[in-house]
């Protein structure tokens, strides 16, 4: 059984989230928390917030011992990029791209035996 969840089009690069998202990929639930709030990122915030949203989701509709719990998947994809433009010298223009991400966690049982 596995417990997921998932946040898309958050304002963050996909690159940078999965620097932090790579730090606690099959940790236990507790490392992991304690990671995330130890690291300095934005994305950081972001992932745990999706992380304790996959443990409720694993406690209340699956009836999952929070304990056994590990992070068996997790990752970014990119999302949409919302594309602007900054005026540049000599009436040019240079892009800039704001990119987006879906972020997916998801935990299962640890198997004892």
């Amino acid at each position: 059984m596995e417990a997921k969840a998932v946040t898309k089009y958050v304002r963050v690069s996909p690159r940078k989230a999965r620097r932090v998202i790579d730090l606690i990929r099959g940790k236990e639930i507790n490392e992991a928390v304690g990671i995330l709030k130890n690291t300095p990122n934005k994305s950081s915030k972001i992932i745990e917030k999706v992380l304790n949203s996959a443990v409720a989701n694993a406690e209340n509709n699956h009836d999952m011992f929070v304990d056994d719990l590990y992070i068996s998947k997790c990752f970014v994809d990119e999302g949409p990029t919302m594309k602007r433009f900054r005026p540049r010298a000599m009436g040019q223009a240079s892009p800039i791209n704001k990119r987006t991400s879906h972020i997916t966690v998801i935990l299962e049982e640890k198997k004892e035996g």
